[in-house]
């Protein structure tokens, strides 16, 4: 059914203790562990893209011992689990060794074209690194990480996949906003894929503990499995050269985040790909009413540290953490300064690409960091909703330009009546430069509405599948996954599903902000 090369656990060393108990593990890169089985696992959505590239049909999808195995209930011929180890600065500060607490890898998974996946439970039971916490995860935040795997998949947001939503038959208790109010929710596990699960912190935790032999290991294994053509580069192959490429795709991932509105929520370090993937779906979020300062995050609610607008920024001081970590290889840390200066330059020329490509512009000038500028102020100010705006923006008449085609777009009719004028002055300027550029009506519409999603997995409408999930009803998650696979085209007969957040929502729990409480 799957076939499985689990080269992580073949060539980086184990934990040798079996138990599984808390502890700190040292000298090791995973520690063996098996999922807790659960009393009655029932499939409750799958993705079919992640399912085919697994060359899994959807017979096999329905198969006994493939459920089991994406329950935590039994194993598939070459599965070996294990959970990874790592540490990670959370919130800008050291927080030692983390590690996988409620995730563990089913094994590598190789399909017919010979590509590369690690397959991983979320929510399957406590492993070493779980300190306190029960491992399990419960369905409201599993739907959310499901849907919006897929989600940003199909918005062309580099990310991890989501296989699998397995309910487990038991409750999970949960304090929502640790305010000592737990109540028992359902539980679920969702199958994570990934070329690799591999993160800054991995480095992070082997150089804290000045593990340098295990520190070049590790990167010679990650150098070697996940980015062989960099081997096959030869000697222009350095650790230099190698940080440098994760520079670029990291800042290539934050554009591609402010470019839909995402807010992530939880920038730890330990919540950072070396792929440049989008990774560990928990309190996210997208821009409603466009505030810069915005998080969806209750944690992060008094210091904003990963609101909208720093994104970018803090990507850039977790790489930071990550040379640090990597300097003690290094006879010359000084090259990777170079790195880091190149993320910055990585970061402006994708920006300038991407909304360039927002605003229908085929050149962007010195002076577009003006416009844009002022229309993000203005947007602020007015309580403009993102997602819809830049939508309606690609039907403005260029030669006679009006606030009326961008209305739905405000939350509030009396923000609309005082920065009309505003609005007007700021659209007049806007057709100006179209008609410098001379694109046609229809050309430049078409490349706006390919940058600009229709349909985004706004917290409201996950919240609307997560209720009706709770009471065993499944289809507004189906109708979603269906939905968000095509975010960029008008789809008649859905037009609910683009709608700006509704005034029930602004302040509701799960469709506002979110805790980490999963």
């Amino acid at each position: 059914m799957l076939t499985f090369d689990n080269r992580f656990l073949r060539e980086l060393p184990g934990d040798p203790e079996r138990s599984n108990v808390s502890r700190q593990v040292f000298g090791a890169c995973w520690s063996p562990v098996d999922p807790t089985p659960v009393t009655a696992p029932r499939l409750l959505a799958h993705s079919r893209e992640v399912a085919a590239a697994l060359d899994l049909d959807e017979q096999a999808m329905a198969a006994p011992e493939l459920l089991a195995a994406l329950a935590g209930n039994g194993r598939l011929p070459g599965m070996a689990t294990y959970a990874s180890c790592y540490g990670g600065h959370q919130f800008g500060q050291w927080a030692g060794q983390l590690g996988d607490g409620r995730a563990i890898l089913l094994g590598e998974v190789i399909n017919h074209q010979g590509q590369r996946f690690e397959l991983q439970l979320k929510g399957a039971g406590p492993t070493p690194y779980s300190r306190r916490a029960d491992g399990r995860a419960v369905l409201r935040s599993s739907i959310r990480e499901f849907l919006c795997s897929e989600a940003m998949h199909h918005l062309g947001v580099p990310t991890t996949r989501a296989l699998s939503l397995v309910g487990t038959g038991e409750t999970v208790i949960r304090d929502m906003f640790y305010d000592g109010h737990p109540v028992a929710e359902p539980g679920a596990v969702v199958c994570r894929v990934a070329p690799s699960f591999t993160r800054f912190g991995h480095f992070e935790l082997l150089a804290a503990r000045g593990d340098r032999a295990l520190l070049q290991r590790l990167v010679e294994f990650t150098l070697a499995r996940d980015f062989p053509e960099r081997v096959a580069a030869g000697p222009a192959n350095d650790l230099a050269a190698w940080f440098r490429e994760i520079c670029e795709r990291t800042a290539r991932l934050m554009v591609h985040w402010m470019r839909v509105g995402f807010v992530h929520g939880v920038m730890n370090t330990d919540n950072m790909s070396i792929l440049g993937l989008t990774i560990d779906y928990g309190p996210y979020g997208w821009v409603d009413n466009f505030d810069p300062g915005w998080t969806p995050n209750t944690t992060d609610a008094s210091t904003r540290r990963y609101c909208f607008a720093r994104q970018p920024a803090i990507a850039l001081w977790n790489l930071e953490r990550l040379a640090e970590a990597l300097a003690m290889l290094m006879p010359e840390p000084g090259e990777l300064a170079d790195a880091l200066e190149h993320y910055g330059e990585v970061y402006a020329h994708e920006f300038r690409a991407a909304y360039a490509a927002k605003l229908g512009l085929e050149r962007w000038q010195d002076d577009d960091v003006d416009l844009l500028e002022d229309l993000y102020g203005l947007m602020h100010r007015a309580e403009i909703d993102m997602t819809e705006f830049f939508r309606s923006l690609a039907s403005l008449d260029i030669g006679q330009p009006s606030v009326e085609v961008v209305q739905e777009s405000f939350y509030r009719p009396d923000l609309r009546q005082r920065f009309a004028g505003d609005l007007l002055q700021w659209l007049q300027r806007y057709a100006a430069r179209l008609r410098q550029e001379g694109l046609p009506a229809d050309r430049r519409a078409a490349r706006m509405n390919a940058a600009n999603p229709r349909y985004v997995l706004r917290n409201y409408l996950a919240q609307q599948a997560i209720d009706l999930a709770e009471q065993g009803d499944l289809r507004r998650v189906d109708d979603l996954l269906e939905i968000l696979r095509r975010p960029y085209d008008e789809q008649p007969g859905r037009e609910a599903f683009s709608t700006k957040r509704p005034d029930w929502a602004r302040h509701r729990a799960g469709c506002s902000m979110l805790s980490c409480s999963s």
